[in-house]
């Protein structure tokens, strides 16, 4: 079984399609572990703020038919094939990372914007603080304390999913 976390991030009708995520998430996959939601501003795109938040879980599948999966469940919450990169989302599901898995082919592992965007580190440093980067081998709280957070607003969300668990 590979441990795995994935970011999810959404601006239209995010309170319906991140609930909804979760769930079938819920279904999907062995031991489920949800950080806290984050709000964000949109970035590099218009739009509503977005929800943003990251989900740990075990699974047998490999890389490739966890994408698919991925991206199935997407489609599934109405985002569209042609959807351009940087446009608002129902639903966004992002591999961030798949065990201690390096890989410079797509899906680029671990995915870089964890060291690039609060609306990913943030979440991993609050409810995964002492798991390593794969790459750099430091925490996700150092990584958090040395982040530059000045460069992006990020607060925790109003709205929370009413099944999260408390972190310990």
């Amino acid at each position: 079984m590979a441990l795995v976390y994935i970011g999810i991030g959404s601006n239209i009708d995010k309170e319906y399609h991140v609930a909804n995520a979760l769930q079938d998430l819920e279904q999907i996959f062995d031991n489920c572990r949800i950080s806290p939601i984050f709000e964000s501003a949109a970035v590099n795109c218009s739009g509503d703020n977005y929800y943003n938040l990251v989900v740990e879980f075990t699974t047998s599948l490999s890389i490739t038919a966890l994408m698919q999966r991925l991206k199935d469940l997407e489609i599934t919450h109405g985002r569209k094939a042609t959807d351009r990169r940087y446009a608002p989302r129902t639903l966004d599901l992002d591999l961030l990372l798949f065990d201690n898995i390096i890989q410079s082919t797509a899906p680029i592992l671990p995915r870089p914007e964890i060291l690039h965007h609060a609306f990913v580190l943030w979440p991993l440093a609050e409810f995964a603080p002492d798991l390593l980067h794969p790459e750099l081998g430091i925490s996700m709280a150092q990584l958090w304390h040395d982040f530059d957070k000045s460069t992006q607003v990020l607060k925790l969300a109003e709205w929370q999913w009413p099944q999260i668990t408390e972190l310990a």
